[in-house]
């Protein structure tokens, strides 16, 4: 949940050509795929389907050389999916490419937050 000290901030989207772009919701998924093994239970933690989960991998593993997500049909041992090395430096190159801007736009936000309208939440 978000608050008022989680503002202001950068969502950063980098377009890599006209139809292919990673932002923060595909480095979510990469990450939460990393994390559970699995794309369904990533796109859960998401709020998002299944089918949705499994079409943004689709589109992140056409848009690099190498495929990022590795994904293993269910069946009797089960499936499961994990970032290959090329999904994590994507993955680490994007959160990096984060903290680069932030850090060095946080004097810029800084100032953009003290000009800020005070709003009550309540109106």
């Amino acid at each position: 949940m978000e608050n008022d000290t989680d503002y202001p901030r950068l969502r950063i989207r980098i377009v890599l050509g006209p139809a292919e772009m990673i932002g923060p919701g595909k480095a979510e998924l990469l990450q939460r795929i990393g994390q559970t093994g699995s794309i369904a239970a990533a796109g859960r933690e998401m709020g998002m389907s299944y089918k949705r989960a499994w079409e943004l991998v689709g589109t992140l593993n056409a848009m690099f050389r190498d495929p990022l997500v590795d994904s293993t049909r269910g069946g009797p041992g089960g499936g499961g999916a994990v970032l290959t090395d090329a999904g994590h430096t994507v993955l680490g190159l994007y959160r990096a490419f984060e903290q680069d801007v932030a850090t060095a736009g946080a004097a810029r936000l800084d100032a953009l937050q003290v000009l800020r309208r005070d709003i009550p939440h309540e109106k």
